[in-house]
């Protein structure tokens, strides 16, 4: 080959090369596109405010009291108009005589200091009361009473949620073996909340079920089990004699109840009173779950049910939510029955 064709070739090559590399050396780096920003899940939404949640008592009672500490006068009628509201929220009238005398003997300078006083007051009687679910042997019993209607088994099914939530294993005995549906009711509960369910035949024992529960919840070293019992007119000797047995038979073998609770409705007013005198005689009720108290306009029943039993209330229903029956705290509810939002 021609030396001179050669010397053209490897010139061209050189040239070649000498062209990429500097290419290489001033084409920009490839850049990446942006990292993407990882998606924030929405907040929950901030739960209402208790005031918020018991409107009706709030707009009833509370909106009157705050018109008559708004008077700035403490005349007789100030003083039998103050007794009139608080019987209208269903304190009782034993109860709301009490505090009147009360507020009225601390000689307030004026209605705020009034004001103040039965706030004071109202605390003051809600003291003294362990409000919180005893669970202390393994596996805890809990039996649920109450009238037809009132909300036992999703009370229940929100009550073993928390636990659950808080790590703890829980099995749900069905012992309500009459009510149609009741045992498929709280199994589709459990199966949501993640509990162990224990059902038992229609019509079958209630004893034997709240039973099985109890060795079922043993054979799992559980730590809770919580027994559903069928609805019950206080009034019915035969249906609160099976419930005794109930009570009974568990007694036996567990060696003792760590809480029966009493779930009344709210809405019944006076009347769920009188549901509680006979479930307490009959069965010992350790602490009140006092449903619906966001659909009454007086949640005043409150008190009258602590000052006339002497039994806690330990949770209070406040909407239809799976989050809505909360424990019951004393402070923030006077403040919502007297007007505040909070």
């Amino acid at each position: 080959m021609n030396v001179l064709v050669i010397v053209v070739i490897v010139a061209v090559l050189a040239l070649l090369i000498v062209g990429a590399v500097t290419l290489t050396r001033v084409r920009p780096p490839r850049r990446l596109p942006p990292a993407a920003t990882p998606r924030q899940a929405p907040a929950p939404p901030a739960s209402p405010a208790l005031g918020d949640r018991l409107a009706r008592t709030r707009h009833a009672v509370g909106g009157r009291l705050s018109s008559l500490f708004g008077r700035g006068t403490l005349d007789e009628a100030f003083w039998s108009d103050l007794e009139e509201t608080l019987i209208s929220g269903d304190v009782g009238v034993g109860t709301a005589t009490s505090l009147v005398e009360q507020v009225r003997g601390s000689r307030p300078a004026d209605t705020d200091a009034a004001r103040d006083a039965l706030l004071s007051g109202i605390v003051g009687l809600f003291a003294g009361r362990n409000r919180t679910l005893q669970v202390g042997s393994r596996p805890s019993v809990i039996v649920v009473v109450g009238v037809n209607g009132t909300g036992k088994t999703t009370s229940i099914a929100k009550i073993a949620r928390e636990f659950s939530a808080a790590g703890k294993q829980v099995v749900v005995g069905a012992a309500d073996t009459f009510r149609a549906g009741a045992s498929e009711q709280l199994a589709t509960w459990a199966d949501r909340v993640g509990a162990e369910f224990v059902g038992g035949e229609p019509e079958s024992d209630p004893a034997a079920v709240a039973f099985r529960a109890l060795e079922r919840a043993r054979e799992l070293d559980a730590d809770v089990v919580m027994v559903d019992t069928a609805g019950r007119l206080h009034s019915n000797r035969n249906l609160m004699g099976e419930l005794e047995k109930i009570i009974r038979v568990l007694t036996k073998e567990a060696g003792a109840i760590d809480e029966t609770l009493l779930v009344l409705d709210a809405t019944t007013g006076q009347n769920a009173i009188t549901q509680a005198h006979t479930f307490t005689a009959a069965v010992g009720v350790t602490g009140i779950v006092l449903s619906k108290l966001d659909g009454t306009s007086k949640g005043g029943v409150v008190l009258a049910i602590e000052q006339e039993l002497d039994l806690p209330v330990k949770l209070i229903g406040v909407g239809e939510g799976m989050d809505d029956l909360i424990a019951f705290e004393p402070e923030p509810f006077v403040a919502a029955l007297l007007g505040d939002s909070g």
